[in-house]
């Protein structure tokens, strides 16, 4: 067991690096879970309110909302932060760092968590929404009121799977100098040759996920039985 005992003589110097690179993965996925939910929910409400017997039926809107979620949602996102580096460096003030990723995993997230909200208010059961309409409630109440409350679980378990998917993408955006467990990852790991870097990273990217996914199970068993 040399290699244990190795790692645990350079442990006290590869802890700083992999905490510093936990908080860094951490930064960039709850503020880009912020702008995702921000922009993603309403588009998942637009999706469904706009659909063919929907709450504002609009069929040419619902196409045209459709089409920009699939082409967000068919690019690869190593793709895509090339392709919005413009724009990153127009909002940020630079391509590098934690800040700077941020804005290509809001823009991978909000078409994947429309897709997510859209799927969830469609489970709503139309008895309930007919109800409200026949009591003569207003769209917006009954989008309020109605079928966000209803769908919480699943809207719950739609973001969980959301931030799984941030914290895949914070480590690919270390490939271009994003900052976080990725760029440890890639820099001390691969770079350097070192395994004990590359795969203590791999050892705390999966304890994030761990934790968020377990949070996550427990919102969505609480709301489901409530």
């Amino acid at each position: 067991m040399a290699w244990l005992t190795e790692f645990g003589e350079r442990w006290p110097d590869m802890w700083p690096v992999l905490w510093l690179g936990t908080l860094d993965t951490l930064y960039m996925v709850l503020w880009a879970t912020l702008f995702t939910v921000l922009f993603g929910l309403p588009l998942g409400v637009l999706l469904v309110a706009t659909d063919r017997g929907g709450l504002i039926p609009a069929p040419a809107v619902k196409a045209v909302l459709g089409a920009v979620v699939n082409v967000g949602r068919s690019l690869p996102f190593i793709v895509l932060m090339v392709a919005v580096l413009s724009l990153t460096r127009l909002l940020t003030g630079t391509t590098l760092g934690p800040t700077a990723a941020i804005v290509p995993l809001s823009i991978g997230a909000i078409p994947f968590f429309a897709r997510l909200v859209e799927t969830a208010l469609r489970e709503v059961d139309r008895g309930v929404i007919e109800a409200s309409h026949a009591m003569g409630a207003r769209r917006i109440t009954i989008v309020g009121k109605v079928l966000l409350p209803e769908a919480l679980p699943g809207l719950i378990a739609g973001l969980v799977m959301t931030v799984v998917a941030l914290i895949s993408y914070s480590a690919m955006a270390g490939a271009i100098g994003g900052g976080g467990l990725g760029d440890i990852a890639i820099r001390y790991g691969y770079q350097r040759f070192d395994d004990y870097y590359l795969w203590a990273t791999v050892a705390f990217l999966v304890i994030v996920v761990q934790a968020v996914q377990s949070l996550g199970d427990v919102l969505v068993r609480r709301l489901s039985h409530r």
